[in-house]
Protein backbone atom coordinates (compact mmCIF):
# COMPACT_ATOMS: atom_id res chain seq x y z
CA UNK A 1 0.00 0.00 0.00
CA UNK A 2 1.22 3.16 -1.17
CA UNK A 3 1.01 6.01 1.60
CA UNK A 4 2.76 9.00 -0.51
CA UNK A 5 1.16 10.80 -3.47
CA UNK A 6 2.50 12.59 -6.50
CA UNK A 7 -0.51 15.28 -7.52
CA UNK A 8 1.18 15.16 -10.73
CA UNK A 9 1.36 11.36 -10.96
CA UNK A 10 -2.41 10.95 -10.46
CA UNK A 11 -5.39 10.19 -12.21
CA UNK A 12 -8.40 10.36 -11.13
CA UNK A 13 -10.60 7.42 -11.70
CA UNK A 14 -13.05 8.21 -14.70
CA UNK A 15 -11.66 11.34 -15.35
CA UNK A 16 -8.55 11.05 -17.12
CA UNK A 17 -8.53 14.83 -18.61
CA UNK A 18 -8.50 16.56 -14.99
CA UNK A 19 -5.27 17.02 -14.42
CA UNK A 20 -3.05 18.71 -11.48
CA UNK A 21 -2.69 21.57 -13.47
CA UNK A 22 -6.22 22.18 -14.05
CA UNK A 23 -7.91 21.16 -10.62
CA UNK A 24 -5.60 20.72 -8.47
CA UNK A 25 -8.47 20.65 -5.94
CA UNK A 26 -10.38 17.47 -7.99
CA UNK A 27 -6.67 15.58 -7.96
CA UNK A 28 -6.00 16.19 -4.14
CA UNK A 29 -9.77 15.28 -3.42
CA UNK A 30 -9.69 12.00 -5.12
CA UNK A 31 -6.45 10.73 -3.39
CA UNK A 32 -8.04 11.47 -0.25
CA UNK A 33 -10.76 9.40 -1.57
CA UNK A 34 -8.25 6.89 -1.94
CA UNK A 35 -6.24 7.22 1.44
CA UNK A 36 -10.00 5.97 3.14
CA UNK A 37 -10.79 3.46 0.49
CA UNK A 38 -7.27 1.88 1.17
CA UNK A 39 -6.83 2.28 4.92
CA UNK A 40 -10.52 1.06 6.61
CA UNK A 41 -8.82 -0.96 9.53
CA UNK A 42 -10.08 1.32 12.88
CA UNK A 43 -6.79 0.21 14.35
CA UNK A 44 -4.41 1.08 11.13
CA UNK A 45 -4.92 4.35 9.80
CA UNK A 46 -1.68 5.95 9.24
CA UNK A 47 -2.56 8.54 7.22
CA UNK A 48 -0.66 9.65 3.41
CA UNK A 49 1.48 12.57 2.44
CA UNK A 50 0.65 14.37 -0.64
CA UNK A 51 3.26 16.30 -2.60
CA UNK A 52 2.91 18.88 -4.60
CA UNK A 53 5.91 19.40 -6.34
CA UNK A 54 7.16 23.10 -8.01
CA UNK A 55 4.94 24.47 -10.87
CA UNK A 56 1.45 26.06 -10.99
CA UNK A 57 -1.17 24.57 -10.26
CA UNK A 58 -5.15 26.19 -10.93
CA UNK A 59 -7.53 25.21 -7.50
CA UNK A 60 -11.29 24.72 -9.39
CA UNK A 61 -12.28 22.43 -6.63
CA UNK A 62 -12.29 22.95 -2.78
CA UNK A 63 -10.47 20.37 -0.96
CA UNK A 64 -12.10 18.56 1.53
CA UNK A 65 -10.22 17.19 4.19
CA UNK A 66 -11.75 14.86 7.22
CA UNK A 67 -8.83 12.46 7.81
CA UNK A 68 -6.35 12.98 10.36
CA UNK A 69 -2.50 12.12 9.97
CA UNK A 70 -2.20 14.01 6.12
CA UNK A 71 0.19 15.95 5.17
CA UNK A 72 0.25 18.25 2.28
CA UNK A 73 3.58 19.74 1.39
CA UNK A 74 5.25 21.37 -1.64
CA UNK A 75 8.82 22.58 -2.04
CA UNK A 76 8.90 26.13 -1.26
CA UNK A 77 6.74 28.63 -0.11
CA UNK A 78 6.55 30.64 -3.03
CA UNK A 79 5.85 33.81 -1.94
CA UNK A 80 6.22 37.20 -4.33
CA UNK A 81 4.03 40.70 -3.44
CA UNK A 82 1.18 40.84 -5.56
CA UNK A 83 0.37 44.36 -4.21
CA UNK A 84 4.04 45.76 -6.10
CA UNK A 85 3.15 43.88 -9.05
CA UNK A 86 -0.28 45.47 -9.39
CA UNK A 87 0.59 49.06 -8.72
CA UNK A 88 3.73 49.08 -10.29
CA UNK A 89 2.26 49.85 -13.71
CA UNK A 90 4.53 48.73 -16.85
CA UNK A 91 5.92 45.45 -15.70
CA UNK A 92 7.19 44.19 -19.12
CA UNK A 93 11.04 43.92 -17.58
CA UNK A 94 10.52 42.17 -14.93
CA UNK A 95 12.19 38.83 -14.26
CA UNK A 96 9.14 36.91 -12.79
CA UNK A 97 5.55 38.61 -12.20
CA UNK A 98 3.35 35.92 -10.11
CA UNK A 99 4.70 33.89 -6.86
CA UNK A 100 6.30 30.59 -7.61
CA UNK A 101 7.47 27.33 -6.00
CA UNK A 102 4.44 25.17 -5.33
CA UNK A 103 2.16 27.48 -6.58
CA UNK A 104 -1.72 26.66 -6.11
CA UNK A 105 -3.54 29.71 -7.48
CA UNK A 106 -7.53 30.33 -5.85
CA UNK A 107 -10.16 30.00 -8.68
CA UNK A 108 -12.88 28.42 -6.69
CA UNK A 109 -15.57 28.00 -9.56
CA UNK A 110 -17.46 25.78 -7.90
CA UNK A 111 -18.55 28.62 -5.51
CA UNK A 112 -17.04 27.70 -2.32
CA UNK A 113 -15.19 30.25 -0.49
CA UNK A 114 -12.12 28.20 0.67
CA UNK A 115 -9.16 26.49 -1.23
CA UNK A 116 -8.85 24.14 1.60
CA UNK A 117 -11.36 23.27 4.07
CA UNK A 118 -10.90 20.72 6.85
CA UNK A 119 -14.01 19.01 9.00
CA UNK A 120 -15.34 15.81 10.54
CA UNK A 121 -18.35 15.08 12.43
CA UNK A 122 -18.30 12.55 15.64
CA UNK A 123 -15.45 11.50 17.73
CA UNK A 124 -12.51 11.46 17.67
CA UNK A 125 -11.57 14.94 16.70
CA UNK A 126 -9.03 15.72 13.38
CA UNK A 127 -5.71 15.23 14.82
CA UNK A 128 -1.88 15.52 13.01
CA UNK A 129 -2.99 17.50 9.96
CA UNK A 130 0.35 19.45 8.44
CA UNK A 131 -0.06 21.88 5.56
CA UNK A 132 3.91 22.50 4.87
CA UNK A 133 5.90 24.07 2.05
CA UNK A 134 3.66 25.15 -0.48
CA UNK A 135 1.79 28.84 -1.79
CA UNK A 136 -2.19 29.37 -2.01
CA UNK A 137 -2.72 32.39 -4.09
CA UNK A 138 -5.78 33.93 -4.37
CA UNK A 139 -4.23 36.02 -7.54
CA UNK A 140 -6.45 39.35 -7.00
CA UNK A 141 -9.09 41.36 -5.31
CA UNK A 142 -12.19 43.23 -6.66
CA UNK A 143 -13.25 45.74 -6.85
CA UNK A 144 -9.48 46.98 -6.76
CA UNK A 145 -6.49 45.52 -5.82
CA UNK A 146 -5.96 47.42 -2.88
CA UNK A 147 -9.57 46.40 -1.25
CA UNK A 148 -7.69 43.22 0.36
CA UNK A 149 -11.28 41.27 -0.58
CA UNK A 150 -12.10 38.71 -2.92
CA UNK A 151 -14.24 35.97 -0.92
CA UNK A 152 -11.40 33.44 -0.71
CA UNK A 153 -9.83 32.11 2.30
CA UNK A 154 -6.93 29.85 1.93
CA UNK A 155 -7.48 27.23 4.77
CA UNK A 156 -10.31 27.03 7.43
CA UNK A 157 -10.62 24.44 10.09
CA UNK A 158 -13.94 23.98 10.72
CA UNK A 159 -14.41 21.25 13.57
CA UNK A 160 -12.57 20.93 16.41
CA UNK A 161 -8.89 19.81 16.08
CA UNK A 162 -5.70 18.34 17.83
CA UNK A 163 -2.33 18.88 16.81
CA UNK A 164 -2.58 20.36 13.15
CA UNK A 165 0.39 22.11 11.78
CA UNK A 166 1.53 24.57 9.04
CA UNK A 167 4.69 25.34 8.16
CA UNK A 168 6.49 27.04 5.93
CA UNK A 169 3.53 27.86 3.94
CA UNK A 170 3.24 31.33 1.72
CA UNK A 171 0.01 32.49 1.54
CA UNK A 172 -1.14 36.09 -0.26
CA UNK A 173 -3.91 37.94 -1.98
CA UNK A 174 -6.27 36.13 0.44
CA UNK A 175 -9.43 37.73 2.19
CA UNK A 176 -8.29 35.19 5.19
CA UNK A 177 -5.47 33.15 4.77
CA UNK A 178 -6.03 31.04 7.95
CA UNK A 179 -8.54 30.24 9.95
CA UNK A 180 -8.59 28.28 12.76
CA UNK A 181 -12.52 26.98 14.61
CA UNK A 182 -11.69 24.68 17.55
CA UNK A 183 -8.34 24.52 17.84
CA UNK A 184 -5.92 22.55 20.62
CA UNK A 185 -2.33 22.32 20.38
CA UNK A 186 -2.07 24.39 16.55
CA UNK A 187 1.03 25.01 15.64
CA UNK A 188 1.54 27.93 13.12
CA UNK A 189 5.22 28.78 12.08
CA UNK A 190 8.05 29.55 9.74
CA UNK A 191 5.11 30.82 7.64
CA UNK A 192 5.03 33.77 4.89
CA UNK A 193 1.27 35.03 5.06
CA UNK A 194 1.36 39.06 3.85
CA UNK A 195 -1.37 40.75 1.70
CA UNK A 196 -3.96 38.95 2.67
CA UNK A 197 -7.06 40.65 4.32
CA UNK A 198 -6.49 38.78 7.70
CA UNK A 199 -3.66 36.07 8.21
CA UNK A 200 -4.13 34.14 10.98
CA UNK A 201 -7.35 33.70 13.29
CA UNK A 202 -8.28 31.49 16.03
CA UNK A 203 -12.04 31.26 16.22
CA UNK A 204 -14.97 29.94 18.66
CA UNK A 205 -12.14 28.73 21.48
CA UNK A 206 -8.76 27.69 21.48
CA UNK A 207 -6.11 26.22 23.98
CA UNK A 208 -2.47 25.57 24.04
CA UNK A 209 -1.77 27.01 20.46
CA UNK A 210 1.18 28.64 19.24
CA UNK A 211 1.60 31.19 16.71
CA UNK A 212 5.78 31.44 16.12
CA UNK A 213 8.52 32.53 14.12
CA UNK A 214 6.33 34.07 11.27
CA UNK A 215 6.33 36.74 8.81
CA UNK A 216 2.71 38.29 8.73
CA UNK A 217 1.53 41.62 7.55
CA UNK A 218 -2.41 41.66 7.09
CA UNK A 219 -4.34 44.16 5.19
CA UNK A 220 -6.36 47.67 6.59
CA UNK A 221 -9.61 45.95 7.36
CA UNK A 222 -8.45 42.70 8.85
CA UNK A 223 -6.05 41.25 11.67
CA UNK A 224 -2.44 39.84 11.49
CA UNK A 225 -3.06 37.52 14.44
CA UNK A 226 -6.81 37.27 15.93
CA UNK A 227 -7.83 34.96 18.80
CA UNK A 228 -10.90 34.95 20.93
CA UNK A 229 -11.85 32.43 23.75
CA UNK A 230 -7.95 31.75 24.05
CA UNK A 231 -6.48 29.82 26.64
CA UNK A 232 -2.55 30.11 27.03
CA UNK A 233 -1.77 31.14 23.27
CA UNK A 234 1.74 31.74 22.88
CA UNK A 235 2.67 34.42 19.89
CA UNK A 236 6.60 34.76 20.16
CA UNK A 237 9.32 35.32 17.67
CA UNK A 238 7.21 36.69 14.82
CA UNK A 239 7.95 40.13 12.35
CA UNK A 240 4.48 41.61 11.67
CA UNK A 241 4.63 44.18 9.45
CA UNK A 242 2.24 46.78 8.32
CA UNK A 243 -0.78 47.03 7.51
CA UNK A 244 -3.36 45.08 9.87
CA UNK A 245 -5.65 47.06 11.76
CA UNK A 246 -3.90 45.48 14.67
CA UNK A 247 -1.32 42.94 14.94
CA UNK A 248 -2.40 41.22 18.05
CA UNK A 249 -6.24 41.11 18.92
CA UNK A 250 -7.05 38.96 22.00
CA UNK A 251 -11.25 39.11 22.44
CA UNK A 252 -12.19 37.58 25.98
CA UNK A 253 -8.87 35.36 26.28
CA UNK A 254 -6.41 34.20 29.19
CA UNK A 255 -3.07 33.45 30.05
CA UNK A 256 -1.62 34.24 26.74
CA UNK A 257 2.02 35.65 26.04
CA UNK A 258 3.32 37.84 23.93
CA UNK A 259 6.74 37.69 23.76
CA UNK A 260 9.78 38.22 21.62
CA UNK A 261 7.93 40.00 18.57
CA UNK A 262 8.89 42.72 16.22
CA UNK A 263 5.82 44.76 15.64
CA UNK A 264 5.75 47.85 12.55
CA UNK A 265 2.51 49.59 11.91
CA UNK A 266 1.09 52.73 10.61
CA UNK A 267 -2.56 52.67 12.78
CA UNK A 268 -3.00 52.78 17.36
CA UNK A 269 -4.55 49.64 18.24
CA UNK A 270 -1.53 47.54 17.37
CA UNK A 271 -2.11 45.53 20.27
CA UNK A 272 -6.11 45.19 21.03
CA UNK A 273 -7.77 43.41 23.88
CA UNK A 274 -11.53 43.09 23.56
CA UNK A 275 -13.83 41.87 25.98
CA UNK A 276 -12.63 40.77 29.28
CA UNK A 277 -8.67 39.51 28.94
CA UNK A 278 -6.97 37.79 32.24
CA UNK A 279 -3.34 37.34 33.02
CA UNK A 280 -1.99 38.01 29.95
CA UNK A 281 1.88 38.58 28.97
CA UNK A 282 3.04 41.47 26.67
CA UNK A 283 6.98 41.19 27.29
CA UNK A 284 9.88 42.01 25.68
CA UNK A 285 8.52 43.01 21.99
CA UNK A 286 9.44 45.85 19.42
CA UNK A 287 6.41 48.02 18.50
CA UNK A 288 7.37 51.08 16.04
CA UNK A 289 4.63 53.48 15.07
CA UNK A 290 5.18 55.34 11.92
CA UNK A 291 2.77 56.55 9.19
CA UNK A 292 1.64 54.60 5.76
CA UNK A 293 4.34 55.37 3.18
CA UNK A 294 2.66 54.15 0.51
CA UNK A 295 0.76 56.39 -1.97
CA UNK A 296 -2.19 54.22 -3.21
CA UNK A 297 -2.84 53.39 0.41
CA UNK A 298 -2.87 56.80 2.33
CA UNK A 299 -6.10 57.21 1.75
CA UNK A 300 -7.01 54.50 4.70
CA UNK A 301 -6.75 53.95 7.90
CA UNK A 302 -8.39 50.91 10.86
CA UNK A 303 -10.74 53.73 12.26
CA UNK A 304 -8.78 54.54 15.55
CA UNK A 305 -7.16 57.66 16.18
CA UNK A 306 -4.04 58.13 18.36
CA UNK A 307 -5.93 58.58 21.92
CA UNK A 308 -6.76 55.04 21.83
CA UNK A 309 -3.31 53.95 22.13
CA UNK A 310 -0.72 51.66 20.68
CA UNK A 311 -1.43 48.81 23.56
CA UNK A 312 -5.18 48.99 24.52
CA UNK A 313 -5.67 46.79 27.29
CA UNK A 314 -9.37 45.53 28.86
CA UNK A 315 -9.15 42.63 31.15
CA UNK A 316 -7.49 41.93 34.75
CA UNK A 317 -3.77 40.80 36.16
CA UNK A 318 -2.33 41.85 32.51
CA UNK A 319 1.38 43.00 32.76
CA UNK A 320 3.09 45.06 30.01
CA UNK A 321 7.12 44.40 30.76
CA UNK A 322 10.13 45.23 29.57
CA UNK A 323 9.29 46.61 25.77
CA UNK A 324 10.63 49.29 23.55
CA UNK A 325 8.14 51.11 21.81
CA UNK A 326 9.16 53.81 19.05
CA UNK A 327 6.93 56.24 17.63
CA UNK A 328 7.79 58.48 14.97
CA UNK A 329 4.47 60.28 13.40
CA UNK A 330 4.45 63.95 12.13
CA UNK A 331 2.68 65.94 14.69
CA UNK A 332 0.46 67.07 11.09
CA UNK A 333 -0.71 63.14 11.13
CA UNK A 334 -1.80 62.88 14.62
CA UNK A 335 -5.53 62.05 15.30
CA UNK A 336 -7.72 64.33 16.98
CA UNK A 337 -5.13 67.34 15.87
CA UNK A 338 -3.46 68.74 18.86
CA UNK A 339 -4.05 65.60 20.58
CA UNK A 340 -1.63 64.39 22.90
CA UNK A 341 -0.90 60.45 21.36
CA UNK A 342 -1.19 57.46 24.18
CA UNK A 343 1.36 54.92 23.83
CA UNK A 344 -0.82 52.65 26.25
CA UNK A 345 -4.11 52.65 27.09
CA UNK A 346 -5.47 50.86 29.79
CA UNK A 347 -9.37 51.39 28.96
CA UNK A 348 -10.70 48.96 32.21
CA UNK A 349 -9.92 46.41 34.99
CA UNK A 350 -8.37 45.49 38.19
CA UNK A 351 -4.60 44.68 39.26
CA UNK A 352 -3.00 45.26 35.42
CA UNK A 353 1.13 45.74 35.91
CA UNK A 354 3.17 47.87 33.68
CA UNK A 355 6.17 47.78 34.24
CA UNK A 356 9.90 49.05 32.91
CA UNK A 357 8.80 49.67 29.68
CA UNK A 358 11.12 52.48 27.51
CA UNK A 359 9.60 54.80 24.72
CA UNK A 360 11.36 56.88 22.19
CA UNK A 361 9.13 59.63 20.75
CA UNK A 362 9.59 62.09 18.21
CA UNK A 363 6.61 64.14 20.09
CA UNK A 364 4.84 64.53 23.22
CA UNK A 365 3.01 61.65 24.63
CA UNK A 366 1.29 60.32 27.43
CA UNK A 367 3.02 56.66 27.87
CA UNK A 368 0.50 55.08 30.04
CA UNK A 369 -3.00 56.80 30.45
CA UNK A 370 -5.57 54.56 32.88
CA UNK A 371 -9.76 55.25 32.52
CA UNK A 372 -11.53 55.74 34.93
CA UNK A 373 -13.17 51.93 35.28
CA UNK A 374 -9.28 51.20 36.13
CA UNK A 375 -8.61 49.87 39.85
CA UNK A 376 -5.39 49.09 41.77
CA UNK A 377 -2.72 49.12 38.57
CA UNK A 378 0.74 49.61 38.88
CA UNK A 379 2.67 51.64 37.11
CA UNK A 380 6.39 51.52 37.56
CA UNK A 381 9.36 52.90 35.37
CA UNK A 382 7.58 53.52 32.28
CA UNK A 383 7.38 56.94 32.28
CA UNK A 384 7.77 60.39 34.49
CA UNK A 385 4.87 61.85 36.78
CA UNK A 386 4.23 63.98 33.82
CA UNK A 387 4.21 61.09 30.91
CA UNK A 388 1.11 59.74 33.47
CA UNK A 389 -2.33 60.09 32.99
CA UNK A 390 -5.10 58.93 35.36
CA UNK A 391 -8.24 59.08 35.26
CA UNK A 392 -8.74 57.58 38.51
CA UNK A 393 -7.09 57.91 41.82
CA UNK A 394 -7.09 53.98 42.41
CA UNK A 395 -3.13 53.24 41.23
CA UNK A 396 0.06 53.14 42.13
CA UNK A 397 2.63 55.00 40.40
CA UNK A 398 6.45 54.83 40.74
CA UNK A 399 7.73 57.28 37.76
CA UNK A 400 11.29 56.62 36.45
CA UNK A 401 13.65 58.69 37.57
Amino acid sequence: MSTVYDVTRWTIPGQPGVTAKHDIGAVINSIIADVKARQPNQASKPGAVIYIPPGDYSLKTRVVIDVSYLQIKGSGHGFASSSIRYNAGDTSSWHELWPGASHVKVENTDGHAEAFLVTRGGAPRLSSIEFRDFCIDGLSFTPTQNSYTNGKTGIRIASDNDALKVAGMGFVYLERALVNNGADAFNVTDNFIAECGSCVELTGASQASKITNNLIGAGFVGFSIFAENAEGLLVQGNNIFPRGRSMVHLKTSNRCSITGNRFQAFYPGMIDFEGVNKENLIVGNHFRRVPEGFPPLQAFDNGKDDLYGLIHLVGDNNMVSTNIVSFDVPPSAITPSGATPTMVLVAAGDANFISNNHFVTNTETNHVVLDAGTTNTKILDSGTAAQILAFTTNYTLRPTP
